[in-house]
């Protein structure tokens, strides 16, 4: 499933880097604690929270996440918008709550993937 279709998937908009939405991922992980995110580790995979701080993009870049999904609404500030852009990470948001995001896209077709070793 590429970016773009996740998104789409998800009545989701963007908030940078749509246009390299084409980019796949195989897994998704939901989680409100970077430290679940650290255990997670998976290759292509995209990162759905509700954790709205710069935290999120530091993680994010620090595990070749390129792509996350603010759930239940939330919107990434402009300084964390400028952060992602640096780090070439896509963002995204939706207003579903996680259990229904993680669960849309599971339906349609993002079962999982293999893990990465670091």
């Amino acid at each position: 499933m590429t970016v773009v279709e996740a998104v789409r998937v998800l009545d989701g908009q963007f908030f940078s880097g749509e246009n390299k939405a084409d980019l796949e991922v195989i897994s998704a992980c939901g989680a409100d604690l970077m430290s679940d995110v650290m255990a997670f580790v998976k290759d292509r995979v995209l990162l759905l929270t509700g954790l709205v701080n710069p935290q999120v993009i530091r993680t994010a870049e620090l595990l070749d996440i390129h792509c996350i999904i603010f759930v239940r609404g939330k919107s990434p500030s402009r300084d964390m918008i400028d952060m992602a852009e640096d780090a070439d990470i896509i963002l995204g948001g939706t207003k579903l709550p996680m259990f229904i995001a993680c669960g849309k896209l599971y339906e349609a077709g993002l079962k999982g993937g293999g893990t990465r070793k670091i």
